[in-house]
């Protein structure tokens, strides 16, 4: 669904990252490696890592059903 506005292990806020983090790591021309992009923004936590590297945007494609 929605990225989580929080890590589940740690707290630390990560919401705030995944429109760059997407935009970066994700385009299909020039992808830059998803680990520079979290490094540059800051990411340093392995939780934290992982709860933007594993989200699935799940929202359009839920959204026809409610």
């Amino acid at each position: 669904m929605m990225v989580p506005v929080r890590c589940f292990s740690c707290g630390t806020v990560v919401g705030e990252h995944w429109e760059a983090f997407k935009a970066r790591a994700e385009t299909h021309d020039g992808d830059e490696d998803p680990a520079d992009v979290l490094d540059d923004l800051g990411v340093d936590r392995h939780c934290c890592r992982r709860m933007l590297i594993a989200h699935q945007d799940l929202v359009d494609v839920v959204s026809p059903y409610q």
